[in-house]
């Protein structure tokens, strides 16, 4: 059903009806006869008028499409001024003023297409358009070879009247051929608007087709005479067909292929006929022509294809977020550095940044990938146009720079300021090793291995002082006054939580923090007067309150340096219960992060098992039977059944 306006479903029905009418008072009525004339006068320029409004109507109700059907609108309007001016005017002289309107529906027809298929393939590159020329001259040389050879060879007259004749049919020739390329580019799936109209444009030129061959003969009233209206009202049902369903053009593929091929068979095809026949010189210069367009299109796709190679190999080189090279490029960079090394040394050197998963999970995957292309642009500028910088993958980047007698350690200074950043709450650096070419290695792949090699000796031996630092601090807060948990005990939890967090599952990162939150989660107790870490009696309740509030001090302490902002958010829940009756949040069940839950049952056992100046210490399975009884209360039941089945096991090893 065309549109969704009622009234156009009724305008259609009328039409239909007076078309069929049309049909038999053709078919019954002679020419001459009165009922003859009002058949083939009125109700054929009524059935061309009611065409054009039916189509201008849609241009104007309709937003989608406007300009397009408008225009088409027009074509069918210039086809009613025609046909009405003939009737009125009757004019002797040939071409006429109604000749001129009947001419200009072919281009107007032609940019309302353009128009339609340019909303269904705003990206068409001009090669498409290229091959819509190259369509639209083939047909014209098809047309001037078959319809127009009849025509020149029948026709006299002027060369005006001449070339007016063989005008309609390189006009019905040119939209037939711009319709079937729509259905190639659409795969040849006839949707139906597009169906309708080529129906439209495929009546207009068999009707002119079949005058042009009778123009001698041809006698108003016949049934010739209904290919026209027809035409002109399958045009104005195409304007209200819905279009929702249209598929998008295929713009790659096979599709593509057809039109120059085809067109360049017609264009041979042509000039064979013409070597043997003889045909019109307009058909040769046009066949000629569609042979040119197709080379120029050949020469198109070339340039397009090469186009696509340079992008396809720069692609496969480059790093998608940062722009910098990938390791593809770093091997090909490395073999030409390692050729040339011994003319112009070079330093390889790569690069893993510090602090990168703590900024991640503090402000997020956008944020981290916004971070790192920061830091590409930056070390992009360090080698130099003779040197280049590469993303490995992650938070992993290589530098291959020549090198200057003296300028090394200013090359190196400069690389790792620029893999640097620090703000609020935040600071990332890099560890590194390097390589001199071809002083240390002879190939890329040596280079790498010992580039890496270098550099998590450097991260290792970074960790290892940091640990010494914090076991050097740990140690000055371990005093007998006040009495925090002394440096054995602190070990003890850290080794135990450690194991637990590797037969739970745990990353080595994440035992890494873990093993810190294990040394420092009492860190907090420092606020706590040595009055209350000392009494041997019940805290009351502004004393419990201290107690309480030693887990967020912690957390304050540490997370003032980004490198313990992790291990903060543990040594915060270390005292949350799994019944939710812990502090300082309340936090319960799987809410407590998992790393807290096992610090937390770890130090209660430790605890349990040294000894207090206010008790003595319990043995090992009174303090695992203590630790079950609390399961599921106080301590994570699946943390309890793995830390007591370890700790059983160890007893049984020991005896």
């Amino acid at each position: 059903m065309p549109g969704r306006h009622p009234w156009v479903v009724a305008a259609f029905a009328v039409a239909g009806a007076v078309f069929a009418c049309f049909v038999v008072g053709l078919l019954l009525a002679g020419s001459e006869t009165t009922a003859g004339v009002i058949v083939d006068e009125w109700l054929y320029n009524g059935l061309i008028v009611a065409a054009f409004a039916i189509t201008g109507a849609r241009a104007v109700l309709v937003w989608e499409d406007r300009l397009a059907w408008g225009i088409l609108a027009l074509a069918l309007g210039c086809n009613a001024f025609a046909e009405i001016y003939f009737l009125v005017v009757a004019p002797q002289n040939y071409p006429s003023p109604a000749d001129a309107a009947w001419l200009a529906f072919y281009p107007l027809c032609y940019a309302g297409i353009v128009l339609l298929v340019r909303r269904r393939a705003r990206s068409v590159a001009g090669m498409l358009w290229l091959d819509g020329l190259t369509a639209a001259v083939a047909a014209a040389a098809l047309g001037a070879a078959v319809l127009v050879e009849v025509v020149l060879r029948s026709a006299e007259g002027s060369f005006s009247a001449v070339a007016t004749n063989v005008a309609y049919p390189i006009g019905d020739i040119l939209l037939l051929s711009a319709v079937f390329g729509v259905f190639s580019l659409a795969a040849w799936r006839l949707e139906r608007r597009w169906l309708v109209l080529g129906l439209g444009f495929l009546a207009t030129a068999i009707a002119d087709g079949i005058y042009l061959f009778e123009i001698e003969t041809y006698r108003p009233g016949s049934l010739l005479d209904a290919l026209w209206p027809a035409s002109a009202l399958l045009i104005a049902l195409a304007a209200w067909v819905d279009a929702r369903r249209e598929r998008s053009l295929e713009l790659e593929g096979r599709a593509l292929l057809v039109v120059p091929v085809v067109c360049s068979l017609v264009a041979i095809g042509i000039l064979v006929v013409d070597h043997s026949a003889g045909i019109n010189l307009a058909a040769v210069i046009l066949a000629a022509g569609t042979l040119a367009l197709v080379l120029l299109r050949l020469a198109g796709t070339f340039r397009e294809n090469a186009q696509l190679l340079a992008l396809t190999r720069a692609e496969a080189v480059t790093d998608a977020l940062t722009g910098l090279g990938n390791r593809r490029r770093l091997v090909l960079d490395l073999e030409r550095a390692l050729a040339d090394a011994h003319a112009r040394p070079a330093i390889l050197m790569i690069f893993d940044l510090d602090g990168f998963k703590g900024y991640n999970d503090s402000f997020g995957h956008p944020a981290g990938d916004a971070l790192l292309a920061r830091l590409a642009a930056k070390l992009g500028t360090v080698p130099g146009e003779d040197g280049g910088a590469y993303r490995l993958g992650g938070d992993e980047f290589c530098l291959v720079a020549p090198i200057v007698e003296g300028e090394t350690e200013g090359l190196i200074h400069r690389a790792c300021a620029a893999l640097s950043e620090h703000g609020e709450g935040f600071e990332v650096s890099s560890s590194f090793g390097a390589v001199l070419l071809p002083d240390e290695a002879a190939d890329p792949s040596q280079a790498l291995g010992l580039a890496d090699e270098r550099l998590y000796a450097q991260k290792r031996s970074r960790r290892a002082d940091s640990d010494r630092s914090l076991h050097s601090f740990f140690e000055g807060l371990a005093q007998p006054e006040p009495p925090i948990e002394s440096q054995q005990e602190a070990d003890a939890v850290t080794e135990l939580a450690t194991d637990l967090g590797k037969r739970l599952g745990m990353t080595a990162t994440e035992r890494h923090d873990l093993a810190r939150a294990g040394q420092l989660h009492d860190l907090g107790k420092l606020a706590v007067p040595d009055e209350i870490l000392g009494k041997t009696g019940t805290l009351d309740e502004r004393e419990w309150e201290f107690i309480h509030r030693h887990t967020v001090v912690g957390e304050r302490i540490l997370r003032a340096s980004p490198g313990f902002r992790a291990v903060a958010a543990i040594v915060r829940a270390t005292h949350e219960n799994w019944d939710g009756s812990g502090y300082p949040d309340g936090l319960a069940g799987e809410a407590i992060p998992l790393a807290a839950r096992i610090v937390h049952a770890c130090d209660a056992y430790v605890a349990m098992t040294s000894p207090r100046p206010y008790r003595v210490a319990r043995d090992g399975e009174s303090a695992l039977s203590e630790l079950e009884r609390c399961s599921g209360t106080q301590f994570d039941p699946a943390v309890v059944r793995v830390l007591v089945a370890h700790l059983r096991e160890a007893i049984e090893a020991a005896a």
